[in-house]
C-alpha cells in the first residue's frame, strides 16, 4: 500500500528500494519577486521569463543561421545621469543626521560606489554582475549554441558589427573573445559603424529627425503618492531628515547601478516590493513612451533591422553566411521588437495605474545585455510538420513565438509565412521619417564590410568609418 501510495505522486524509488518524498520540481517560480525584473533597463542582465518551450533547437531541425543584436553590458550611469544621483547624495547629507537610524541604519557606513567621475559611462568590471565579464560569458555560451556555425577550418574572417560608442565597442569586443576563444584576433574583423545621423538606413542606430512624440515621454512624472510614502517613512525614521518623492525616484534610481557595479546594494532592502513594482513601472513607461511601441516613429526605426534581417534569413547561410553578431544600444532595440510586435500591448499603457497583467515590462524585455536573436532552421519532416524551413525568434533566451505563425517544430514559423508576415506589417523607414535622399537608403553594411582585424582590440585614436565613432 505505502509502495502503491508513493509511487501514485511521483516519488522515485532510492538505491535501497525505498521511496523518496522530495518534490521533484520546484515549486517557487520566485521571478516576479526578483529585483532584477522591477529596475527596468537599468541593471543587471536576466533571462526574460518563458512560455515553457524548448530553447533547444527541435529534434528534427537544425540551426543554419543566427542573427542577434545585443546591448552593451551592465554599466555605470551616464554623466548626465551622475550629476543627478549627486546632487540627491549632496542633499540627502547637507540635513547632517548623526545617526541614521531605521531603513537608512546602512547609511552611517555606505559610499557611493562612483569613485572617479571617469567611470561615468562605461561598463563596470567589478563584482559578479560586471558587463565586461557577462558579454564574454555571454559570447561563451553562443560558442556551445552556434560553434557548428563556424568552419575554424576555412581560414575565413568572421565579420562583427557594432555601433560606435565606446562601452559598445568593448560589448562587443568581449563577446567575441567568449565565442572565438584564442582565434578572436585573427579570425574576427570588427566593423564599427557610425552612430551619425548622416548613416541614414544604413546604420545600427537609426533615427527618425522628424520624432518630435515626445510629449509623454517628456512629461512622466516622478512625484508617485508611493514615492511620497517612502519619503514621510525616511523622514520619520530620521529626524531632520526632509526628502521628497523626486529624491525617492533618484535614490532607486541609484540603487540600481550599483548591482551592476558592486553586485549587492544596501538601498534595494530599504525599499518596499511595492515601491520597486512602481519604480519598475515608471522606466517601463519610458521606454513605451520614447522608444517602444507608444512613439508613433519606433515601428519605422525599427523596420530597418527587421527587414534586412529578412533578407539576410532569405539569402540562407550558402549566399549570406551563417552568423551575424551585432552590437548597439537599448533604444536601438525596442524598436526592432515593437516593428516586431513583440510584447507590444494592445492598449497604451496608462499613467496613472499599472496594468495587470502588463506585457511591457522592460525588467523583462531589455535589460542590460539584452539581446534579441533570429534563428534560421532546416527541418525534417515530422509527423505533424513538413520539411521546410523555419524561423524563431529568441528574446533574452526565451523562444517568443508568433500567434499568427507557429505551425513549425518549437511553436516556430515557416521562413515563407515569417516574410510575407513581416512584409505586411513593416512601415517604411525612409518615406515615414522623411529620410533624406542623399543619405544612405538601405541597410548595406551586412553585405559590404571590412576584413581586417584593426578594430578588435582598443586603440587610442578615432576609428575612420562613415563618421565619427571612436574607441
Amino acid at each position: 500500500m505505502v509502495a502503491v501510495a508513493a509511487a501514485s505522486y511521483g516519488n522515485r524509488p532510492d538505491y535501497t528500494g525505498r521511496y523518496t518524498f522530495a518534490a521533484p520540481y520546484d515549486q517557487s517560480f520566485l521571478d516576479g519577486y526578483s529585483i532584477l525584473k522591477h529596475i527596468g533597463g537599468l541593471g543587471p542582465y536576466s533571462n526574460r521569463m518563458s512560455f515553457g518551450i524548448g530553447r533547444d533547437p527541435p529534434e528534427s531541425c537544425v540551426i543554419d543561421q543566427v542573427i542577434m543584436i545585443r546591448r552593451h553590458g551592465e554599466r555605470y550611469p551616464q554623466a548626465s545621469d551622475g550629476a543627478g544621483i549627486e546632487d540627491v547624495l549632496k542633499k540627502l547629507y547637507s540635513f547632517n543626521v548623526a545617526d541614521w537610524t531605521g531603513d537608512l541604519t546602512f547609511l552611517n557606513w555606505w559610499k557611493y560606489y562612483v569613485t572617479d567621475p571617469g567611470y561615468y559611462e562605461l561598463e563596470t568590471e567589478t563584482g559578479p554582475y560586471n558587463g565586461l565579464l557577462t558579454s564574454y560569458k555571454h559570447g561563451a555560451e553562443y560558442s556551445v549554441r552556434y560553434g557548428h556555425l563556424w568552419d575554424q577550418t576555412s581560414g575565413k574572417t568572421v565579420p562583427m558589427w557594432t555601433s560606435g560608442f565606446e562601452r559598445v565597442v568593448q560589448t562587443a569586443r568581449k563577446f567575441g573573445e567568449g565565442f572565438f576563444g584564442w582565434n578572436y584576433t585573427n579570425s574576427v574583423a570588427l566593423n564599427v559603424i557610425s552612430e551619425s545621423e548622416t548613416m541614414g538606413a544604413n546604420s545600427l542606430t537609426p533615427v527618425c529627425p522628424g520624432d518630435t512624440d515626445l510629449r509623454t515621454c517628456g512629461s512622466l512624472t516622478q512625484d508617485l503618492p508611493v514615492f511620497r510614502v517612502a519619503a514621510e517613512r525616511f523622514n520619520k525614521q530620521n529626524p531632520g531628515l526632509e526628502l521628497n518623492s523626486t529624491d525617492i525616484y533618484e535614490l532607486m534610481f541609484m540603487s540600481a547601478f550599483e548591482l551592476n557595479v558592486r553586485g549587492y546594494s544596501d538601498w534595494i532592502d530599504a525599499f518596499t516590493l511595492d515601491e520597486w513594482k512602481w519604480f519598475g513601472y515608471t522606466q517601463d513607461l519610458q521606454y513605451y513612451y520614447c522608444a517602444g511601441p507608444g512613439d508613433s516613429f519606433s515601428k519605422a526605426v525599427g523596420s530597418v533591422y527587421a527587414n534586412a534581417s529578412v533578407t539576410l534569413l532569405n539569402q540562407g547561410p550558402e549566399k549570406a553566411g551563417t552568423m551575424y553578431f551585432n552590437f548597439a544600444h537599448d533604444t536601438n532595440i525596442t524598436p526592432i521588437l515593437a516593428a516586431l510586435g513583440i510584447a507590444s500591448p494592445s492598449e497604451d499603457l496608462p499613467l496613472d495605474r499599472i496594468p495587470f497583467p502588463s506585457t511591457y515590462e522592460i525588467g523583462n524585455i531589455m535589460p542590460m545585455g539584452g539581446h534579441l536573436t533570429f534563428e534560421r532552421m532546416s527541418c525534417n519532416a515530422t509527423a505533424a510538420t513538413e520539411r521546410d524551413v523555419y524561423v524563431r525568434v529568441i528574446l533574452n533566451e526565451a523562444v517568443v513565438p508568433f500567434t499568427s505563425c507557429q505551425e513549425g517544430p518549437g511553436f516556430s514559423c515557416s521562413l515563407a509565412n515569417y516574410t510575407k508576415m513581416v512584409n505586411n506589417m513593416l512601415p517604411n523607414f525612409l518615406s515615414e521619417c522623411k529620410i533624406n535622399s542623399t543619405l544612405p537608403q538601405h541597410l548595406s553594411f551586412w553585405w559590404n564590410y571590412n576584413t581586417t582585424s584593426e578594430y578588435n582590440h582598443q586603440t587610442a585614436r578615432y576609428i575612420p568609418y562613415q563618421g565619427s565613432s571612436f574607441v
